[in-house]
């Protein structure tokens, strides 16, 4: 049974719809990734997924229960974290402090400082950083504390929209090791990937995107190797 099913939405803005019919299921403890050039419809489908953009028809199930007319701070509470495209962190805020963030919802100190030694086990980089702030950091090592912060939420599953943004091709290679690393944690990931090559070699089932339609799926493998879907939508 799929962990995440989108079935059938249709999403809009102002009236017009930009997602048109997409279903997709995402298997727990797997990467699944969505591939797809800009202006496909990706973003739209992860802001319809957590609630800030809702679907007008079709549903969206997680774990069971429907996730539409959710608020997104429900639908987090759920299980589902987000790391944002263009990182998103707290720029005048310390790196400890960003990853406080991510566990907002939390009480226990305790419990929060032990989700930060994990995360700093992770990127020792971060430990070794956290007490400076986190807009005086590289576009790699604000990388690394977006990611941290989703993690401090202990998701069930994590959406990770465009991580290679940006970045140098150093960082780009460590952002994907750290994914497969965050997977091997038994965590399910959601991919929204343009970098084709590098998400397929990470991945274990993928969807591709295209005019707000989804227009091929199947192994990832199976999508690598496939000359007609690598002529038609990754160039």
């Amino acid at each position: 049974m799929a962990q995440l099913s989108v079935q059938g939405i249709d999403t809009a803005y102002d009236r017009i719809d930009v997602l048109h019919g997409v279903s997709l299921d995402v298997e727990p403890g797997r990467i699944t990734c969505i591939l797809g050039s800009n202006g496909s419809g990706k973003t739209t489908l992860i802001r319809s997924i957590l609630g800030l953009t809702p679907p007008h028809a079709g549903d969206i199930v997680f774990e069971g229960a429907s996730l539409v007319g959710q608020p997104t701070h429900r639908i987090v509470g759920r299980g589902i974290a987000c790391i944002p495209e263009g990182r998103r962190i707290f720029p005048k805020m310390t790196v400890a402090e960003n990853l406080a963030v991510g566990a907002y919802q939390l009480s226990d100190e305790a419990e929060v400082a032990r989700r930060a030694a994990q995360v700093y086990e992770l990127f020792p980089r971060l430990k070794e950083r956290r007490d400076q702030l986190a807009g005086t950091m590289s576009g790699g090592e604000q990388a690394m504390v977006s990611v941290g912060r989703g993690l401090m939420a202990k998701p069930k599953m994590l959406i990770i929209d465009e991580p290679s943004l940006g970045l140098s091709p150093l960082y780009v290679k460590e952002n994907f090791r750290i994914i497969r690393r965050i997977n091997d944690m038994g965590i399910t990931v959601l991919l929204v990937e343009q970098n084709v090559r590098q998400t397929l070699a990470i991945a274990h089932y993928g969807y591709v995107l295209s005019q707000g339609r989804m227009v091929a799926h199947g192994a990832a493998a199976d999508l690598a190797a496939d000359a007609e879907v690598r002529a038609a939508y990754f160039g």
